[in-house]
């Protein structure tokens, strides 16, 4: 009788799913995928934490580094930033997100783990790097706590990232809530997401945390929403205080990939100060 019963649910699924137009059914799929998948990456990291917390990555080893996109997906900025990680060694690796990265920042930080995953398992190296640009930086947070990523990140550099949320998001969610997606709710500074997040630990034990951001931030707004307690904190400004670069700016800018290199580099993270504008800008 049971067997009858599932068999039918099955048949009328099938239904449903070729009464959908091509499209859609292909978006139902895609759907159905990200949560199989996330569904697996939960059951391991549960697995792995019943076996106990992982040893920290190992600080002088650099391996791969992954940059994570911010809300909305684009990779351009990001693209031009691992092309110049690349010609200073590194194996930089653009993650590209599910859709146009508006959806659930959850399932963003299920792709990264994924691509942490595979880019380990095609170097051999034991750590990765990560660089989560605005909306990035939460997903790599996101990742670090709940999908395994303390065990296997070596430090995740975050670049003007709403950890605490941004104003605009919140009087989007207001004013024009039809036109803020998912991302873009979690994003609000009274988010059940970012409550969860920031309760607690803002930068539990794995990797090290840099923070770094721009006072001329107008997207992330107030830019201060960007700092993390425990983390090395770097506004753009008290390394060269004439600096007028933009949310935008912010991954191609020569003063913040200089920073950024020091950052992820063999050495300690350290913080940088207005000694070190000249050659850090030159």
């Amino acid at each position: 009788m049971t067997q009858g019963r599932a068999r039918a649910t099955k048949g009328e699924d099938g239904r449903v799913l070729a009464a959908l137009s091509p499209a859609r059914r292909r978006f139902v799929l895609a759907m159905i995928a990200v949560a199989c998948a996330v569904a697996v990456l939960v059951a391991v990291v549960v697995a792995r934490r019943a076996a106990g917390r992982p040893d920290p990555a190992a600080q002088n080893l650099p391996g791969p580094v992954l940059l994570v996109p911010g809300y909305g997906g684009s990779t351009a900025s990001l693209d031009s930033l691992a092309a110049l990680l690349r010609q200073r060694g590194r194996d930089a690796t653009v993650v590209h997100l599910i859709g146009n990265g508006t959806g659930d920042l959850r399932a963003e930080a299920a792709v990264l783990a994924t691509a942490a995953d595979h880019a380990l398992g095609r170097t051999g190296a034991d750590s990765v790097d990560v660089i989560g640009y605005s909306a990035g930086g939460v997903v790599a947070r996101l990742w670090v706590r709940d999908y395994g990523g303390d065990g296997l990140a070596r430090r995740v550099v975050t670049l003007g990232s709403p950890q605490h949320g941004t104003d605009l998001a919140a009087l989007a969610v207001d004013v024009l809530p039809g036109e803020c997606p998912t991302a873009c709710r979690q994003l609000a500074p009274d988010s059940d997401l970012l409550r969860a997040l920031n309760a607690g630990d803002e930068t539990p034990d794995g990797p090290r945390f840099i923070s770094i951001w721009t006072t001329s931030d107008h997207i992330v707004t107030p830019p201060e929403s960007a700092h993390l307690d425990g983390a090395i904190n770097i506004p753009v400004q008290t390394v060269c205080a004439g600096s007028s670069v933009s949310h935008g700016g912010l991954p191609t800018d020569p003063l913040v990939v200089a920073i950024l290199s020091l950052e992820i580099g063999t050495a300690p993270p350290v913080v940088p100060t207005a000694a070190d504008c000249s050659r850090l800008s030159s």
